[in-house]
């Protein structure tokens, strides 16, 4: 129940013409203490609830524990989750022996485009496509809990 991931921006779009899925993603939090996050999603038409916990010093590596659970009441516990649920497209393309899941945001997070890929240790080696641009794995701002208290439009960038 570790999860392993490194983050990346994307520099273009050409990930889109390779993926093998595309879903739709809302999800919130009913606790985003980073001690402790609770999340909410639907994906497409089915739900989960995600516990994560405190990520290493790195960032990479932290508890993650995820059970699926009917979509209605997924559906129902969205409505109490802390304000600015999360809205986003979800590509899955491979490269290599690896699947990058790329998350384009809507809503607040509008204009944000990120790449996660698991890994089985930090120091795994992955094909790193060309559309993948700079690695911001450890950088809170971009956790989805973080996104929803302070959303990416609102960054002083």
């Amino acid at each position: 129940m570790q999860e392993i991931e490194r983050k990346f921006l994307i520099k273009n779009e050409t990930y889109k013409q390779k993926a093998c899925k595309i879903s739709n993603i809302v999800q919130g939090f009913l606790n985003s203490n980073p001690n402790r996050t609770v999340r909410i999603r639907v994906q497409d038409y089915k739900g989960f609830i995600t516990v994560k916990g405190l990520s290493n010093k790195s960032g990479t590596t932290r508890f993650e524990w995820e059970k699926e659970i009917p979509y209605n009441e997924a559906k129902k516990l969205l409505e109490f989750c802390e304000p600015n649920l999360i809205e986003k497209k979800r590509y899955e393309v491979k490269a290599g022996k690896h699947t990058f899941e790329i998350d384009e945001f809507f809503g607040e997070n509008e204009g944000l485009t990120l790449a996660e890929i698991e890994l089985t240790t930090e120091d795994e080696p992955f094909k790193k496509p060309d559309w993948l641009g700079k690695e911001v794995t450890g950088d809170v701002r971009y956790y989805n809990s973080n996104l929803s208290k302070l959303p990416y439009r609102n960054w002083a960038i």
